[in-house]
């Protein structure tokens, strides 16, 4: 199996950090220790939820492993269409420069994987009826 990691992307980690920096300093400057720690924890949390998520292709499937173990198997003779999103739902993607997998007759799942041409290239070389849709530059 082929595993591709999710790609993190500066438009979600420049925000959330500048965001955490701020609070912690405010926290720093009032002598609010246990803030200041909970926030260190939640940045921990953050930086193990933007790692954790991957896809793997093998054989016959795609898998999106996100975070907690969460795991979910597509077979790859069941995806219609893969088009490139920047859709900010919550998803399996730590990054919004995404691709949405059409699969099943109304099912999609969000991914963002870091090397997407490779991804691209090995879903079709498994199932070359895959209809490809890029974003207009």
């Amino acid at each position: 199996m082929k595993i591709f990691p999710s790609k993190i992307g500066l438009e979600l980690v420049i925000p959330i950090g500048l965001l955490f920096l701020g609070i912690s300093y405010k926290m720093y400057l009032d002598e609010i220790w246990l803030c200041l720690v909970l926030m260190f924890l939640t940045s921990i949390f953050l930086g193990y939820l933007f790692t954790s998520m991957k896809y793997g292709i093998d054989t016959s499937d795609l898998h999106v492993y996100g975070c907690f173990g969460t795991h979910k198997k597509i077979p790859i003779k069941d995806i219609k269409k893969v088009s490139e999103s920047y859709n900010p739902i919550s998803s399996a993607a730590a990054s919004m420069d995404r691709l949405e997998i059409h699969y099943n007759k109304y099912d999609s799942v969000l991914i963002s994987p870091k090397d997407k041409k490779e991804f691209l290239t090995r879903l079709l070389k498994q199932n070359a009826k895959i209809n490809i849709i890029y974003k207009k530059k």
